[in-house]
């Protein structure tokens, strides 16, 4: 079980940059701009949109580590401006678009990548109770082309994995904002994009620090986990790499290794083509 849910993990990491560049990518910003979005606007009705008319209060408690007074600033409002069918085929025409651009149609074995995320995000949505964000997304058609069919699959699978890390985090009693102060101290992701794109402000970012200081998860006056605070982060990821074995288990171990094979490439190809550029 162990080895296949590193597999799984590195299988979802490999492919993971494929869904993740349409939050950066400008072929998104633009079209979200076209329908009259401005702003997290288009962030946040084109990934809530699955739900029909989001309401701000909705995005809050499924996205979780946004703050709550930018996601009102954006929601409902938004809803008078663009319907959710509007935003939904805006959305999957920037990925085409930006799939297209970064050459992911001409990558060697499209269509056997395709095929394998497809398997396991179809056997994710056996599996929809207690992920309200997947089950949303899992009730939507699938694209008839293929570049937009390999971004659902995956799509699929970051939120099936997605709503198992916050269930996790909930468990641990890891709120939100907890969770990006954990995030910015494993150093994996700079604490000013952190503070700038979730928003919270600067003085509840420094209270939930403290509070975990008070638990013994961060170092004195330093952003910095302690043994505590590693070994917490650690549980919370292991226990979201089992939480998604619904999905990837239909795939077996050797599916699962071959998927993570397959996906490197792709993953590549986002990154160099600067479809996760903030720029």
């Amino acid at each position: 079980m162990k080895a296949a849910s590193a597999a799984a993990r590195r299988a979802w990491r490999r492919l993971e940059p494929l869904h993740g560049m349409i939050y950066f990518v400008p072929e998104a910003s633009r079209r979200y701009a076209e329908l009259g979005l401005t702003g997290m606007s288009g962030y946040f009705t084109s990934r809530s949109a699955a739900f029909g008319r989001a309401s701000a209060d909705l995005v809050i408690a499924t996205f979780y580590n946004f703050s709550p007074a930018l996601v009102r600033q954006s929601l409902p409002t938004a809803w008078d401006v663009v319907t959710p069918e509007q935003i939904l085929q805006a959305r999957l025409e920037a990925v085409t678009e930006a799939l297209i651009r970064a050459g992911i149609h001409d990558l060697p074995h499209f269509d056997e990548t395709l095929a394998l995320a497809r398997r396991a995000a179809e056997a994710a949505c056996d599996h929809p109770q207690g992920r309200p964000l997947f089950a949303a997304h899992a009730a939507l058609a699938w694209p008839d082309d293929p570049l937009p069919r390999l971004w659902h699959a995956q799509t699929l699978l970051r939120e099936f994995r997605g709503d198992g890390h916050v269930a996790t985090l909930l468990a641990e009693g890891i709120g939100g904002l907890e969770a990006l102060v954990l995030h910015a101290a494993g150093g994996e992701v700079p604490t000013a994009f952190l503070k700038i794109s979730r928003a919270w402000p600067e003085e509840e970012w420094a209270a939930a620090e403290a509070r975990l200081r008070d638990r013994g998860l961060l170092h004195g006056d330093s952003l910095a986990l302690t043994p505590e605070g590693t070994a917490l982060r650690r549980h919370i990821e292991d226990r979201t790499d089992t939480l998604a074995m619904p999905a990837y288990g239909a795939l077996g171990e050797d599916g699962c290794a071959r998927l993570a094979e397959l996906a490197r490439p792709f993953g590549r190809r986002v990154v160099d083509a600067g479809l996760l550029s903030l720029a």
